[in-house]
This record gives C-alpha cells, structure tokens and sequence, in this order.
C-alpha cells in the first residue's frame, strides 16, 4: 500500500519530427529512378539514421483493411479471448512456429500469430478479420522498404532475397515473416490491478530489439518509444495518421548489413488512464527465412568494410536463439543507420570511418566505378561457382595475391584445382586480370555491360 502512494511520473518524450514517405513513391521500377523514388529514398535513409524510424503513409484502400483488422483485433481480445486457453509466450527456438492466441500474464500481453502456411482460418475459427489480406499489404510495403534500404546502401536489387521467403510460398512451406496483432494491459487480463509492481512498471520491454528484417506496426493509441540518435527515448507513433504505419530495422538486417543498419531500441508504454480496451496493435515482422544463414557478401562484394565479427556467415535458426545483449552490438551515443548523402560531425569511431569510406567511392570517376563494379561481379562469379561445388572463398589482397601466383602450391592455384578450372583458361580471380581485361570479360558474358555502366554513372 505504501508503493501505491508514491506517485508515478513518467518524463515526457521530446518532441521529433520522423520523416514520412508515401507507399507509392517507393514501389521500384525499370529503367532510372523517377526524382519522386530518390527523395523518398533519401528521406527514409535519414530518418532511420536519426530517428531509427519512419512513417509510411499507405495507399486509402489499404490503410481502411488495416484500420478495419485493428478495429477487429480490439473486439476479438476483448470478447472472445476470454474463452481461450492462456498459454505462455512461446520459446526462443519456436520463433518461426508461432501461431493461434497465447498470452504472457506477467506482461498482461496477449497475442494472435497468423503465419501462412501454418495458421488455418476458416468460418468457425475465432481471429481478427482480414488476416490474410493485411498480411499482403505489409509484407509488400516492407519488401519496398528493404529495396530502398539496397538502393540507399548501393547494392544490386534484390541483394536480400536469398535470406526472405519464397514469393509466392511454394507448397508446404511455412512462412518465417508473421503478422502479430496484439493487446497490452486489457484491464480484465490483467492479473491484479492492485498489484503494486503492476502499478509501478508502466514500460514493458525496457531496450528491447526486435530479431526481424524489419517491423511494420499499426496502433490504435500512440505508447511506442524509440532511442534516437541522441540517446533520448522519444514517443514514436503519436503523430500517425489514419493511413500511416510506423517502421523500425530489427537485428537480422543490422547482423545483414554488417552494422550498417542499427536495429531501433524501443519499449511499449501500457500506462491507460480510464482505457477498457487496452492498446492494441498490429505488427508485420519481416524475417529471414530459417534455412538461411546471415552474412555479409553483398557488403563485401560492394566495397564496404566488414569488420571481424560479421566476417562469419550465422545461421538464421542459431542467430534467433542467441541472446544479443545491447551494450556487446553497438553504443547507442551515436548510432548511424547507414549512409546518407551527407557527412554528420557527431560521426565517431568505426561508423565514421565507413560512411567517410562509403563517401570517397562516390566521388571516384566514372572509370574507376566501373573497374570496381567489374571486379565485384567477377567476385559475384567466382563465389557462384563455388558455393555449387560446396566451397567457401575468400579472396586474398592484390600484394599477397601476385606472390600465390609465383608458386605452385599457392592458395590460388589450390582453389583453382578446388574448382575444376581449366587449366588453359584464365582464372577469373579480380586480381588475375588486369582492368581492361576485366571489362571485356564481364562484356563477353552480358554484351553491353560498360555501356549501361557508364550511362548509369
């Protein structure tokens, strides 16, 4: 009774400003990027550097099926769950079989999982409505965001799609990417009302990081903080609109993009004044798919520097049950997401260095962008041809290199018998051929290559 006289007070957010793109604007095309596509773009990359978030503003028709899902999952926890068995939130090694209700009582959650593949609707099956079709809609939206994030980082398209699901899925398979619709804190959930630790702890998920790609949520009450760039919690999704939904990177992309991206720190407030229905959500998690590994190849093949400890390829199932404690990934004093046209001078340590990195490459002429796109397909090439005969290259620096070739016994020879080279055919190895060489490789293989290149520059 003593703890319930103190009065709680919680310090009011900062007020930002979350840069907001329209779905529209993102959807990529053939052919060179319309100037509408690279505001957007640049806009998005900004304010997850800063923010380590951004609003997404939705198409009419599509935010109405989203607002109507959420108006739905708000009936269905308030008047059907009671009639559900309470189970526990699921384990770390079940991340991708999730499915159906369960709740966590200690944090007065409850959750729906629908998950294609696994989560069967029919007429008599008690759900939110219009799973299915929300589900489309923001896997969609978030496969654009993740294409903008490639295009922000100057990757090849489609760089990610060897870790997502299969689009459509084929038979059988289950999907990694799943559609949350939860409620915090319905006041008949929760255990005792009375209870002082209840009434002491308003913020659930203190510096929590969601594993996915990227998350999509859509609230009904604005209670999501978010740790900007300053290291301030700031209140994220009080400013959505009624076709907005908020988005934030998780660990998978941040561990894909070599720390490129930093994944956003947040915690839920489910503090309600005089609220009968609780907060209730809907959250579109993009993950990777379980059979695949997390690496940094795509990093690597564009030039970025990769440090040692995303060196290593991590498999998507061992990655999901690691604990991944904040301050071992990054110090949120500075954190960068990736790499906007600008120079900021709060940049410091590593994250400075690759973004100055990063910068530099821009500014080299056309020829020189053109050489180091040749020798980053050739890599592209040669890492093809091994990972089909089970083989893991690392390709070694240009000094070291010409002193293999002098040897016979050298790791190039060797990878070359590794590989079943021909021996009168030049070994492809970037190091191997010289610049022109290069080129007219890559010319022979894709006629016109260089002059796309250069027109691109």
């Amino acid at each position: 009774m003593v703890a319930m006289e103190v009065p709680l007070v919680i310090p009011p957010s900062p007020s930002i400003a979350i840069g907001r793109v329209k779905m529209s604007d993102l959807i990529p095309s053939e052919g060179l990027p319309c100037n509408s596509y690279k505001v957007s773009v640049s806009m998005l990359t900004q304010s997850l550097s800063q923010n380590s978030a951004v609003i997404l503003q939705l198409s009419p028709h599509d935010a109405a099926l989203l607002q109507a899902c959420l108006h739905s999952a708000r009936l269905y926890f308030n008047h059907n769950c009671h009639n559900h068995k309470h189970n526990s939130d699921p384990t770390e090694s079940e991340w991708c079989r999730t499915s159906g209700y369960y709740a966590d009582p200690q944090l007065s959650q409850e959750t729906y999982d629908y998950r294609p593949g696994l989560t069967l609707l029919d007429s008599t099956d008690l759900s939110p409505s219009a799973l299915p079709h929300v589900f489309s809609i923001l896997a969609k939206a978030a496969r654009c965001v993740l294409d903008a994030v490639t295009y922000s980082l100057n990757l090849r398209s489609c760089s990610f799609n060897q870790i997502l699901d299969n689009l459509p899925l084929r038979n059988h398979e289950v999907s990694s990417s799943v559609l949350s619709v939860c409620c915090h804190s319905r006041p008949s959930f929760v255990p005792d009302p009375h209870d002082a630790q209840t009434q002491l702890c308003p913020l659930h998920y203190e510096h929590q990081l969601d594993k996915t790609l990227l998350t999509l949520i859509k609230p009904d009450n604005p209670g999501l903080h978010i740790k900007d760039l300053n290291g301030h919690w700031v209140l994220a999704d009080t400013n959505l609109g009624p076709h907005d939904v908020l988005v934030y990177p998780g660990l998978s992309l941040y561990q894909e993009t070599a720390g490129y991206v930093v994944p956003a720190l947040h915690r839920t407030d489910v503090a309600f004044d005089n609220n009968l229905y609780g907060r209730c959500s809907v959250a579109f998690k993009l993950m990777p798919k379980s059979m695949a590994s997390l690496s940094c190849t795509e990093m690597q093949a564009a030039g970025y520097g990769v440090e040692a400890q995303f060196q290593n390829a991590i498999p998507v199932s061992d990655f999901m049950q690691r604990s991944h404690p904040v301050d071992q990934l990054f110090s949120r004093n500075g954190p960068q997401l990736m790499l906007p046209d600008g120079q900021d001078a709060s940049l410091k340590g590593s994250l400075k260095k690759k973004r100055e990195t990063s910068s530099s490459q821009k500014s080299l002429p056309p020829s020189k962008r053109l050489r180091l796109e040749a020798q980053r397909v050739l890599k592209e090439k040669v890492m093809e041809i091994a990972e089909k005969k089970g083989l893991k290259m690392k390709f070694c620096r240009l000094g070291p290199c010409e002193d293999h070739i002098r040897t016979s016994d050298g790791p190039c020879n060797n990878i070359r018998t590794a590989l079943g080279w021909p021996p009168n055919v030049p070994f492809v190895h970037p190091h191997d051929l010289p610049n022109k060489a290069k080129i007219a490789f890559l010319e022979a293989y894709e006629p016109g290559w260089s002059e796309s290149r250069q027109d691109v520059d």
